[in-house]
């Protein structure tokens, strides 16, 4: 198990302390969703590793490292996996950290369990709710001090939700989380939330909303740049919300939209924005690559493989974020990439590729086999001369050679492949036959109920089918051979109802370029819309209905633009993104944040500099510098058509220079030439620089000097060319 190291017992003799209600916590332990199918068919959500870690122990962590004494894990569907599992860990023994499950076979959703925890009068004061497919290493002390504070001076404050600031833009927030895009109105002085809704059947670029929130408000904010935690504190009240209204069963859809509609009762949510913390949670199959490659970056810091967790979850932190656990056989001529974790016991054979992935314990991974950008959990086996890239690939698997997976496939446990057959895109294979009947809730994920579902049938034959019973069933061969090739056995389930759409949003594959320019198209057109109608919006920032002119506030930091520009190049590094993608994202942080070429051209540069740098030892930075530059020439030279969009990069590079990259200082004149000879930087652009220059304080010339070569050099062969034009 890998439970955090706890320090003593608190001893105190503060009466205060002595007589406080401890902080307590609920955890669903159920998500009440199918975006997880066939996976969660087979096995709960929260117990699906996340870069080899189940998932349920990050939330416990976190809550534990914030100060949660009591919590209370809610289990529904695969139940006995999910208490099993934590009474064999360490969850169980912690000195201050008592963590107790709740069952129920019964339950379709949030509201159910709520209702339950009610009934069994085990809170006793203000709770954390939380999912147990969370990530988070924020601090709650700030924002349970926010809803203490507030409940003294207004009881009908009850429930605080944890919120952060999303990428700017739907293109990068669906790339990133494959999520809705979100609306809220808040009170910008209160922090009050009065609107909640997620864009699924919006007129596009309109939202509606009563004019009697506008009644007693100087002024309200509309965000479409937040993205919800799904982390809240709550007071009791929140349960008896829950018990009084049985209709309530989803948290957002229906607790907090009904809440906020709710003229009687008058209670209120409020939000807490968090700025340098990580919180995110794992909703589809998007999100969890994308949460899975910002603990491998260690954006969850110490929720990291080489810090938190102990025992068979260990690795240890190589160069460019490669993360390797103990006992690992590895052929010398294969090749492990950056940004990639392999687990304890694996064996990985001749030549083989792997880069951007995670590879659990125990697997078998043969010779001359491409791995990009996929998650192979447990005890897969993969033979020789594979291909898989951006898949996710169940424990127990076997891939035979010279099989290929196209970006996006999902296959779950046990899963068997035919040597050398094709599982195309987005496709989901199963041991299980896919549902005939589609539950008539779209919450429900398992829906193990006691009314004989055809999941609840499902569920039961998948918890008889394990050990040896599945093995023999394999071998069987009971499965079609045609859907997944000579020798293999699994079902291939048709698209979701949701069709295509559905798959890429939530797919762990890259957006394809014609979805990106799809949505640049929905971008100018909304922009274009909120011109006509004159509104005071920032179409991708945050959206402002104001009534006071004195309330305005001042425009987007053009830091935070350079930080998503940083974050999308950092991001197509990592990814290999093609450079019209990049280009794509790129422009709509530029629409979102209303900023020209030159600023993306300049953000750009940094970005680049940055990632040459941050790769770089010893002597290697000029080298690393020119081969950042010339792998993504194409990128930086579609900002860079006009003169002064080149000058600005000049003068960018000067800044990083001076202030946040010294190391380039001594290199400022090599790359610069570097710049000249890939067409990038013209000699127009040069010699204006250094005209600029010439009335400038000593301290601003530090560069010009370093480069007076160079720029004589031009000189000289511009004056060469005006004399043999005047000859001619």
């Amino acid at each position: 198990m890998g439970a955090p190291k706890k320090g003593a017992a608190r001893v105190t003799d503060d009466p205060e302390e002595l007589t406080r209600t401890p902080l307590q916590a609920i955890l669903l332990a159920d998500s009440f969703a199918t975006k997880f199918r066939p996976i969660t068919l087979e096995r709960p959500k929260v117990l699906l590793p996340l870069v080899n870690v189940p998932m349920i122990d990050y939330t416990l962590a976190w809550l534990e490292s914030a100060e949660v004494e009591e919590v209370f894990v809610f289990c529904c569907a695969h139940s006995k996996q999910v208490i099993d599992y934590l009474e064999n860990s360490e969850w169980f023994d912690q000195p201050n950290f008592r963590v107790t499950t709740i069952e129920s076979h019964n339950s379709v959703g949030a509201g159910d369990a709520l209702r339950l925890i009610y009934d069994r009068h085990v809170i006793h004061g203000d709770f954390i709710l939380i999912s147990g497919d969370t990530v988070s290493n924020m601090s709650l002390t700030q924002a349970l001090q926010e809803h203490k504070e507030r409940r003294k001076k207004d009881t009908n404050a009850v429930m605080t939700m944890v919120i952060k600031q999303s990428k700017p833009s739907p293109i990068t927030h669906q790339s990133r989380l494959g999520t809705e895009e979100l609306f809220m109105a808040i009170d910008p002085y209160t922090k009050q939330l009065l609107y909640y809704d997620e864009k699924t059947d919006h007129s596009r670029g309109t939202i509606s909303l009563d004019c009697s929130l506008l009644a007693d408000k100087p002024s309200i904010t509309l965000h479409n740049d937040k993205q919800d935690c799904y982390i809240d504190i709550c007071s009791q009240e929140v349960l008896t919300v829950f018990k009084d209204n049985f209709d309530y069963q989803h948290l957002r859809r229906h607790f907090v939209k009904g809440l906020l509609m709710d003229d009687i009762t008058g209670y209120k949510i409020f939000s807490h924005e968090i700025h340098s913390s990580y919180a995110a949670r794992i909703d589809n199959y998007r999100s969890y690559d994308t949460i899975s490659k910002d603990i491998i970056q260690r954006w969850t810091y110490p929720y990291v493989p080489d810090v938190i967790f102990s025992g068979n979850y260990s690795a240890k932190l190589e160069r460019q974020g490669m993360y390797r656990a103990s006992e690992i056989e590895q052929s010398r001529s294969a090749r492990i990439g950056p940004f990639t974790v392999i687990g304890k016991g694996t064996r990985i054979g001749n030549d083989t590729k792997i880069a951007n992935s995670v590879v659990g314990n125990g697997c078998k991974i043969g010779s001359y086999v491409v791995i990009e950008g996929s998650y192979i959990w447990d005890n897969v086996i993969i033979e020789d001369h594979c291909e898989l890239r951006h898949a996710i690939v169940c424990s127990g698997v076997t891939i035979k050679s010279g099989a290929v997976l196209e970006p996006g496939v999902v296959l779950s446990f046990k899963v068997i492949v035919g040597q050398k057959f094709l599982i195309p895109a987005y496709s989901k294979v199963s041991l299980l036959q896919q549902p005939i009947e589609e539950d008539s809730d779209e919450e429900l994920e398992y829906a193990e109920n006691s009314s004989g579902t055809v999941d609840s049938l499902i569920t039961g034959t998948v918890d008889k089918l394990n050990g040896e019973m599945m093995s023999e069933l394999s071998d069987m061969r009971c499965w079609p051979a045609a859907e997944v090739g000579d020798g293999g056995a699994g079902y291939v389930w048709s698209i979701c109802e949701g069709g295509h759409e559905e798959e890429w949003r939530h797919s762990i594959a890259p957006i394809s370029a014609d979805k990106l320019a799809e949505a640049i198209r929905a971008i100018n057109d909304d922009l274009e819309l909120l011109n006509q109608e004159g509104n005071v919006l920032s179409s991708f920032g945050e959206a402002k209905r104001e009534l006071d002119s004195d309330d305005s506030e001042d425009n987007e930091d053009p830091r935070d633009f350079e930080q998503e520009v940083e974050a999308t190049f950092q991001r197509a590094v990592l990814e290999n993104i093609e450079v019209g993608h990049v280009i794509l994202e790129v422009n709509s942080l530029r629409l979102a944040y209303n900023m020209n070429s030159d600023d993306c051209a300049g953000a750009l540069f940094y970005s680049m500099m940055k990632v040459a740098l941050e790769n770089s030892s010893g002597g290697e930075l000029l080298k690393n510098a020119a081969n950042v530059i010339s792998t993504w020439q194409k990128l930086l030279k579609s900002y860079l058509r006009e003169i002064d969009e080149q000058i600005e990069v000049i003068q960018k590079f000067e800044e990083m220079c001076l202030e946040t990259a010294k190391e380039f200082s001594p290199l400022f004149a090599q790359i610069l030439h570097y710049l000249y000879e890939k067409d990038l930087i013209a000699e127009d652009a040069i010699l204006r620089w250094d005209d600029e220059k010439k009335d400038a304080d000593e301290s601003d010339k530090l560069f010009v000097k370093q480069s007076e070569k160079f720029i004589q050099w031009l000189r000289e062969a511009e004056e060469d060319n005006e004399e043999d034009a005047e000859d001619d």
